[in-house]
This record gives structure tokens, C-alpha cells and sequence, in this order.
């Protein structure tokens, strides 16, 4: 690569590691113990899906959209995220939790998902419609769960060079369903079909209540400076076209069918591309290959 550009990307590395990660990759999560193969191992679907940085911030951003869509996650969320006060701190703690149960060690993801546990039974509450609410529900940690991990599929499927197979989707809902579990969710979705199920039997449960719609506009406008805000326009844009239809009407996002899929994801895809190129090898993923290599 000439000199000019690997300077460029090495500018430009910093700086998404800053805003994603926070900086510091904590890779010490990663790289040891030798022969460990973590939760899932680099034979995994998981890692292909979880390692594709513009399939998971397109999922991530549509996970955090059709999350919003159940009234008691959002009252929990709206009541105790400190998502508008510190923007970047939660997207660091989020991106934390997933690279470290995705690539760390067995004793780093175990650590992460016991941490999450901890918390947890703190969350709890009423909701504006008067419904009681905790973050320990095993139903609320299925549908967290179930409409994270269909979106970050979504975003692997549209802007991967090589999507998966029908049957590699089926294995990577199955991989996942581990983590779900361990997290205290139930009754997990652990194929496609079993999830278009899920969604179909709680769909009469979801709506967009003030908060959700409060939640998309902010996350639309997300960023530190003008680069980042522009950034985050596009690949949410690209990121509504990844919800359901219905998703997207009941929180308003008009956009209508031919900007979506004749401007949106083209320029999302775009964008993703540079974004492969500026990740370049995943420090993160390299430190997970060498540890279960050994």
C-alpha cells in the first residue's frame, strides 16, 4: 500500500477505534489463554457474522430501533440508559460486551455476561402504561436478544461480500442462543424459522411509545462532530432499510422503497466498504486466532 494511504487509514483507524471502542481494544480479553476457544471459536459462525464492522454497525443501529419497539424494554431503557448523557459511553460498554463474549477468552466472556447479571436485577420499574418491568425478565431478555441478533444477521446479509447460507443462518442463531441463555433468556429462537415465529406471536405486543420515537430521532443525529453526525446519517439510513416494514411505520421512518434500496443501501454499502478497508485485519480478531491456534 503506498505510504499516503496507509497513513490515511491509520488516521482513520484511530479514530473509528476511538469512537467504537473508545481506544483502548483491551486486547489482554483476546489473547490468552492459549488453546482457549472462547464461547464459540473461530470455526463459528458468530465470528464470521460478529466480524464484519459495517454488518454490525447497520445491525447494531437497527437492533437499537427495533429494540425500542417493546413499551417495558424502552421504559427500562429510558429510565435508567445513559445513552443521551453519554452517548459514546454506551456504544464503548455495548461494543465491549459483544467483541468480548464473540472473540474473548471462556473466562473474559464469562466475566462479561456475570458483570451484565449483576446489573440487571437493579433495572426494574413501572412503565408509563403501568406495567412493571425488570431487566432479569427471561421473556424481556428473549425479545432484547432475539431483535439484536436478527438485525446484526440483516446487516451481515446485505452488505457482506459473501452472504450466508440458509443453512449457515440456521447455525448462527443456534450459537447464539447460547449466550441468550446464559444471560437468563428463555425459550430462545434458535433458527430463521423459529425467529420469523418469535417475531409474528410478539408482534401485537410492539409499539412505538414516545420514548422509541424519541430514541430513533436521537440516534439519527448521533455523532461528535459534523464527520460523525453525516457518518451515522448514512448508515442508519442504510440501517431502516434492515427493520421489518412494519418496524419502520410504527416508528415513522418514512422511506419510501425506491430511496432505500436505490440510494440508502447503495451509499450504506459504500460506506461499509471503506469501513472494511479502514478496520483492515481485526487487531481484535488476529489476538482470538493466535490464542486458539496455540
Amino acid at each position: 500500500m503506498l505510504p499516503i494511504l496507509e497513513a490515511l487509514r491509520a488516521r482513520l483507524l484511530a479514530q473509528l477505534d476511538s469512537a467504537v471502542h473508545g481506544g483502548d481494544l483491551h486486547l489482554e480479553r483476546y489473547d490468552g489463554p492459549a488453546g482457549d476457544p472462547g464461547l464459540f471459536g473461530p470455526g463459528s459462525v458468530v465470528w464470521r457474522v460478529h466480524g464484519h464492522p459495517a454488518g454490525m454497525l447497520t445491525g447494531g443501529f437497527a437492533a437499537l430501533l427495533l429494540q425500542s419497539l417493546h413499551p417495558l424494554a424502552m421504559a427500562a431503557v429510558d429510565r435508567y440508559s445513559d445513552f443521551r448523557e453519554d452517548p459514546a459511553g454506551r456504544l464503548h460498554r455495548t461494543v465491549r460486551f459483544v467483541t468480548t463474549t464473540s472473540f474473548g477468552s471462556t473466562g473474559a466472556a464469562e466475566q462479561a455476561i456475570a458483570a451484565v447479571r449483576r446489573i440487571h436485577p437493579r433495572i426494574h420499574g413501572t412503565a408509563p402504561d403501568g406495567r412493571a418491568y425488570r431487566a432479569d425478565d427471561p421473556d424481556l431478555l428473549t425479545w432484547v436478544h432475539t431483535a439484536e441478533v436478527r438485525c446484526f444477521l440483516a446487516g451481515h446479509q446485505a452488505f457482506a461480500a459473501e452472504p450466508l447460507t440458509a443453512a449457515e443462518c440456521d447455525r448462527y442463531y443456534a450459537e447464539v442462543a447460547l449466550l441468550a441463555r446464559r444471560l437468563g433468556a428463555r425459550e430462545v429462537p434458535d433458527s430463521a424459522a423459529a425467529v420469523a415465529r418469535y417475531l409474528t406471536r410478539v408482534r401485537p405486543e410492539l409499539r412505538a411509545t414516545p420514548a422509541a420515537v424519541d430514541c430513533a430521532r436521537f440516534l439519527r443525529g448521533l455523532g461528535a462532530d459534523a464527520r460523525e453526525r453525516a457518518a451515522t446519517r448514512l448508515l442508519m439510513n442504510g440501517s431502516i432499510g434492515l427493520l421489518p416494514d412494519w418496524a419502520r411505520t410504527e416508528l415513522g421512518l418514512r422511506r419510501p422503497t425506491p430511496v432505500r434500496v436505490l440510494w440508502d443501501r447503495p451509499v450504506a454499502r459504500t460506506l461499509g466498504r471503506a469501513l472494511v478497508w479502514v478496520c483492515g485485519p481485526s487487531r481484535i480478531q488476529q489476538a482470538a486466532r493466535a490464542r486458539t491456534a496455540c
